[in-house]
C-alpha cells in the first residue's frame, strides 16, 4: 500500500524507561507501516538531558514552537535515587516544567471513555476535561532549608527602586521556606486557552482556587479569569448556551464528585497535576487519558499523561513481557498526527489518526486489553494481553475500519 505523505514534520520528544520501549514499538507497528513519518527527533532521556545540561530540552521546546506540533513520551524528573542510578552530574529539573514554561501553555487532559470499562465514580457519564495552568507555582519555586532561628522575609525590588518587604515568619528554630510566583500575562493566557477550548468542545467552564486563604495570589487568578470572561467570552458563551463560574477548590472537588461530568475544570498548576491523576484513576487507569499542551502562540504538544512505568521497565530488563497499557502513548501520536494533518490540509493524515484511535477503542470493546483495565471491564475481558500483543491486536483491526 502507498504510505500517507506528510508535508511537514512534528517535533518528536523521546523519553524514559518502559514508555520509551513502547514508544518505538508503536512507531514500528502502528505508524510507520502506514505513514511516511517525518519528525525532528529530540532524545529527552534522562542521561541525555544531564549530558547536555538540558539544552536538548530547550531545543525541543523551540522546535515545537517552530513546527507548531510536538509529540512527547513520558520522562523522568530526577531525584537523589535517580541521580545515583543514572550516574548524573546534577539533579535535572522537570522537562515538562521547562517545556510548559517555554510555551506558556495550558494542559488539557481528558479521560478516554470505553463502553465496557466502568470506573469507580458511577455518576460520571461524560468526560471531564481538566485544564491545567502550565506555568509557575511550585514548579518554578525557590526553596530554602533554614538552619536555625531567624526572620523569613518576602522581598520585591522593583526596577524603579521600589522595595516591598513582608515578614513571613519569625522562626524559632530550623525549618523550611518557599517562594512561588506567577505572572498576570500567563494567567490571562491560561484563561484565554480555557475559554477558547471550552467553546470548541461545547462545554461549560468551572474554575476553583482558594482566594479566601490566598487572598492576593489566588485572588488574582479569580479576578483575571472573571475579567477575561466578561470582556471577551461572555456573549459567545451565552449564545452557545454555556456558562462559567468560580468556586473554592474544595467546593469544586465536591461538586465534581457528584456531577455527571461534561465540563472543563480549570485548575492552577499543582491542583491540575493532582486532580488530573484523580480523574484518570477514577475513570479506570492513568493510561486512559489524553493530554495536550496548548500554547497561546498556536503550538500544540501532545504527550503521555502518566509516568515512565518504572516497575514494568525493571521487569522488562529481566526479559519479562509486561502488560503495560500504551493507550495514552498511542493517543499522543494520533493527536499530533491529526493536528499536523489539520494544519497542513492533509485530510488523509487526520483520517488515519482517527482510524487508529477507533481501532484502539474497538480492540478494548471487543475484550482484548491490558491488565490495568481488565479488572474494571464488564463483561469480563476476553483476553488479557501483554503490551506487544495488545498493539498487534490493534494493528489487526486497522484494515477493517
Amino acid at each position: 500500500m502507498n504510505k500517507i505523505q506528510m508535508k511537514n514534520a512534528v517535533a518528536e520528544l523521546d523519553g524514559d524507561e518502559m514508555t520509551r520501549i513502547l514508544w518505538q514499538v508503536i512507531k514500528d507497528r502502528l505508524i510507520s507501516p502506514y505513514i511516511d513519518l517525518k519528525t525532528e527527533y529530540y532524545d529527552l532521556g534522562l542521561k541525555n538531558r544531564d549530558d547536555t545540561d538540558d539544552k536538548i530540552t530547550y531545543d525541543a521546546a523551540a522546535a515545537i514552537k517552530r513546527l507548531r506540533v510536538g509529540v512527547k513520551c513520558a520522562t523522568i524528573t530526577s531525584n537523589a535515587a535517580r541521580m545515583e542510578e543514572y550516574k548524573l552530574t546534577h539533579l535535572t529539573p522537570s522537562p515538562n516544567g521547562i517545556i510548559r514554561a517555554e510555551l506558556d501553555g495550558t494542559v488539557f487532559r481528558t479521560p478516554v471513555f470505553v463502553d465496557n470499562l466502568h470506573g469507580t465514580v458511577s455518576c460520571w457519564k461524560k468526560p471531564i476535561i481538566l485544564g491545567r495552568h502550565a506555568y509557575g507555582d511550585v514548579y518554578k519555586n525557590c526553596e530554602i532549608r533554614t538552619p536555625g532561628p531567624g526572620k523569613a522575609e518576602l522581598v520585591f525590588t522593583g526596577t524603579d527602586g521600589t522595595v516591598i518587604r513582608k515578614t513571613i515568619m519569625e522562626m524559632k528554630g530550623s525549618g523550611i521556606i518557599q517562594g512561588i510566583h506567577n505572572i498576570d500575562n500567563s494567567i490571562e493566557n491560561f484563561a484565554d486557552c480555557c475559554f477558547t477550548y471550552a467553546l470548541d468542545q461545547k462545554v461549560p467552564v468551572w474554575f476553583g482556587a482558594k482566594d479566601t486563604i490566598s487572598k492576593t495570589y489566588d485572588g488574582q487568578f479569580k479576578i483575571i479569569f472573571q475579567n477575561v470572561y466578561d470582556k471577551k467570552y461572555k456573549d459567545a458563551f451565552e449564545k452557545a448556551g454555556l456558562s462559567y463560574f468560580y468556586t473554592l477548590i474544595d467546593d469544586a472537588v465536591a461538586r465534581i464528585m457528584r456531577s455527571e461530568g461534561g465540563m472543563l475544570w480549570a485548575c492552577k498548576n499543582y491542583d491540575g497535576d493532582v486532580m488530573s491523576d484523580m480523574i484518570a484513576s477514577a475513570c479506570g487507569s492513568l493510561a486512559m487519558m489524553t493530554s495536550v499542551l496548548v500554547s497561546p502562540c498556536g503550538a500544540f504538544e501532545y504527550e503521555a499523561s502518566h509516568g515512565t512505568v518504572q516497575k514494568h521497565y525493571y521487569r522488562y530488563l529481566k526479559g519479562e513481557r509486561t502488560s503495560t497499557n500504551p493507550v495514552a502513548l498511542i493517543f499522543a501520536w494520533t493527536g499530533a498526527l491529526a493536528k499536523r494533518g489539520e494544519l497542513d490540509d492533509t485530510p488523509e493524515l487526520t483520517a488515519f489518526a482517527k482510524k487508529l484511535e477507533k481501532a484502539t477503542l474497538t480492540t478494548i470493546k471487543e475484550g482484548d486489553m491490558t491488565g490495568d483495565i481488565a479488572h474494571i471491564a464488564q463483561p469480563r475481558a476476553g483476553h488479557v494481553l501483554d503490551s506487544w500483543q495488545f498493539i498487534d491486536a490493534i494493528n489487526s483491526r486497522i484494515g477493517s475500519l
